[in-house]
């Protein structure tokens, strides 16, 4: 009943917020990875962007005017991961924060003596654990490194669904812990040496090297994989592909 309500909600408040056919059609324009789907599922995306925006509050940093396009494109790009799983993955919290480019966060770190030591990371994003999502606004796509910054933070926060991020999100009722942990475990393993390696072998990786940061990096970087070279996941992890399918529930390679 609650969760009927709230969606009751989202929707009286997504039908107050108008965008053209056009507006649409350019800011789809940018996201030629949203290619994949069906008309029907598109406008099925539309529909939850809206809701997602009426249920969300973006705003900017460091002085960044949020355009309705800049909000518009976070916000599909947002929703594409839960389009089958619904805005109740992304419950319990509404903050957005976007800056104009890369940020820097202040760290402490402790080390094996017990000294805290305190350097600023310079970051593309971050999700909170309860908290806010950080996102970075680049203009320019080949600003950001071919990087979804977006899906990234955003499958953080699925991930945060049973805790802190750690690569295993709370996976749906059918799905195997054992087959997802054989799958993206051993391709974690498989990954992380050939980022060592490729120091020596001069191996040029087609996915990003921080995937092997750890469980958690590499599951958020492979869901990146996942809605925009599909082909390319495929062909490098398959085991990890199957998995993201069926978490998912989408296909991206088929519809292609």
């Amino acid at each position: 009943m609650i969760r009927r309500l709230r969606e009751w909600l989202r929707r009286r408040k997504a039908a107050r917020i108008k965008v053209t056919d056009d507006e649409w059609s350019r800011v789809e324009g940018r996201l030629p990875f949203l290619n994949y789907l069906r008309p029907e599922d598109r406008r099925r995306l539309r529909d939850l962007t809206l809701q997602f925006l009426a249920e969300k509050q973006m705003s900017g940093a460091r002085g960044l005017s949020l355009r309705p396009e800049m909000q518009l494109s976070i916000a599909l790009q947002a929703c594409l991961p839960v389009l089958e799983l619904g805005l109740e993955w992304y419950r319990g919290w509404v903050g957005i924060i976007v800056y104009p480019g890369d940020f820097v966060i202040p760290r402490q770190e402790m080390d094996e003596l017990g000294i805290v030591h305190e350097f600023d990371d310079a970051v593309l994003g971050e999700a909170w654990l309860g908290g806010p999502v950080l996102l970075s606004w680049f203009e320019h796509e080949e600003d950001s490194a071919g990087i979804n910054v977006v899906i990234h933070e955003f499958a953080h926060k699925l991930d945060m669904r049973n805790g802190r991020a750690d690569g295993l999100p709370p996976l749906h009722e059918g799905m195997s812990k054992q087959a997802w942990a054989d799958a993206l475990g051993l391709a974690f393993e498989d990954f992380g040496r050939r980022v060592a390696n490729s120091e020596f072998t001069g191996e040029a990786l087609a996915l990003d090297p921080y995937a092997a940061e750890a469980p958690a990096e590499f599951f958020a970087v492979m869901s990146e994989a996942f809605f925009e070279t599909p082909s390319l996941l495929a062909a490098e992890y398959p085991a990890v592909y199957e998995q993201l399918r069926l978490f998912y529930l989408q296909d991206p390679l088929l519809r292609r």
